[in-house]
């Protein structure tokens, strides 16, 4: 067989980095059903037709082709060909419209699988990746609280994996509405493709973006100052919002009983609702930053996006928004709003820079050694007696040298190794070795019970640590 290659783009962890993987998962799944979030699964799977809806991520769709297809995809419309999901909020779409008759809404849900984006992968960015998503759907409509409930219920969860090395985490939102009312304020008809480019600011700085917007979007020098300007502006309560966002509509001639402005108005009022509320549960979790846009289309209105302190080279770690259109059956439509955390940039930086590891590889507790192959099944007995007992137990692959299997033990970090000797068997105790302290004494089942249940509560399976 030949050797396998890496493939760019495509990560496979190692066990120990696995068992750091899952540890978040699980971590992430208790605080959203702490929050009354359901879990639900979709197929990997969407029709074209739903995927090329959706900005500038449409271009980074993987379709899909049988072999007897290839060469002959061009006769298929790509708008009637299967597509994987480049993110969760799609196939979330599509799983309200055909399963709304047996749905509660509102409906909260969320969602950790792997979707697929043919990006150019680089340090923390993958093609294929889990995210980790929560939602709530609404059945006609939505109330506003929403938009602060659910970054609320994100930083409480990245909160939780500050005890791996996590680095506190701040949720930066905006609303499209008060970016669209400045936009179409100053004479600006492609809010669209503005809110595309200004996404890009932290990517590519201000000055290509200006360049961006006069080449492709139809501003002039001084609207494309404005977008930046406005761009520029931060608060941490609703007050000091409003007022900066008065004084630039003043700058630039945007009248307070034009329509532009009261579309903005709208928008600035739910930002400052979303920052003063959070401000009250939560302070210094969620502040206005009106640079924020999000590359995709279907968000109507807040949007986040969320970084961790000093690791401004990371990027965004968790995003959202809500969205009114991207759902709907007939006249009836089902507005949302969602976080998606990038789960695997996330768990990439913990293992690489934070300093997270795990405990252990293994999931036994421990290891039953084995004296000779005649007394296998002996130890088979024993490990299944700790199963019974809720104890994860390994038994030794073979009958080597004691040394090598409690090598073999502690090269997958099990704590523990019992071995009955003939000894151990005339005294009707066994020996067990603590591998965390070096200590090998001879105690009777009860005792050794006892003492491994005790190291479990300490140090659970799948503990992750942190370097010192």
């Amino acid at each position: 067989m030949a050797k396998g290659a890496s493939i760019s783009g495509f990560p496979e962890w190692l066990p120990s980095e696995r068992v750091v993987e899952q540890r978040v998962i699980d971590t992430l799944r208790e605080v959203f059903e702490l929050n009354g979030f359901i879990g639900i699964e979709t197929r990997a799977v969407e029709q074209g037709s739903s995927l090329l809806k959706k900005g500038e991520t449409s271009k980074e769709i993987y379709l899909l082709s049988r072999l007897q297809e290839v060469g002959h995809e061009s006769d298929t419309p790509i708008e009637d060909r299967l597509g994987l999901h480049f993110d969760l909020t799609v196939p979330l779409s599509r799983y309200v419209v055909e399963h709304s008759g047996d749905l509660a809404f509102p409906f909260k849900r969320w969602q950790i699988q792997k979707v697929w984006r043919g990006e150019r992968p680089q340090e923390g960015r993958f093609r294929e990746f889990v995210q980790a998503d929560i939602d709530v759907i609404g059945n006609g409509d939505l109330p506003d609280h929403y938009e602060v409930e659910l970054p609320l219920v994100m930083v409480s969860a990245l909160e939780r994996l500050r005890e791996f090395g996590l680095p506190k985490a701040t949720v930066h939102a905006n609303n499209r509405k008060l970016s669209e009312g400045f936009y179409r304020g100053l004479g600006l008809t492609d809010v669209e493709g503005v809110l595309r480019e200004i996404d890009k600011l932290d990517k590519i700085g201000a000055d290509e973006v200006a360049k961006l917007l006069v080449e492709g979007c139809g501003a002039d020098e001084n609207q494309a100052r404005a977008c930046l300007e406005l761009a520029e502006l931060t608060a941490a309560d609703g007050a000091e919002l409003s007022g900066k966002f008065d004084t630039l509509c003043e700058k630039h001639g945007i009248a307070n009983d034009s329509e532009a402005y009261v579309l903005a108005r709208q928008g600035l009022d739910t930002l400052a609702m979303i920052v003063d509320e959070a401000a009250r549960i939560r302070p210094g979790s969620v502040i206005a930053d009106l640079k924020i846009a999000r590359g995709l289309d279907y968000y109507t209105g807040s949007v986040y996006e969320t970084f961790l302190d000093g690791a401004a080279a990371l990027g965004s770690i968790c995003s959202g928004g809500r969205y009114d259109n991207l759902a709907s059956q007939g006249n009836r439509k089902y507005p949302g709003v969602g976080l998606s955390i990038g789960l695997s940039r996330l768990v990439s930086y913990m293992l690489h820079t934070a300093g997270a590891h795990a405990n252990r590889v293994s999931p036994a507790s421990v290891l039953v050694a084995v004296w000779n192959e005649e007394d296998r099944s002996a130890s088979n007995q024993i490990a299944n007696q700790l199963r019974a007992r809720g104890i994860a137990a390994d038994v030794a692959p073979t009958a080597a040298k004691l040394g090598k299997q409690i090598k073999y033990a502690d090269k997958l970090g099990i704590p523990f190794v019992i071995f009955l000797g003939e000894d151990e068997i005339a005294q009707n105790v066994c020996a067990l070795k603590n591998m965390v302290t070096g200590v090998q004494e001879a105690v009777t089942s009860a005792a050794a019970l006892e003492t491994i249940r005790a190291e479990i509560a300490r140090r659970p399976a799948g503990a992750i640590l942190r370097e010192s």
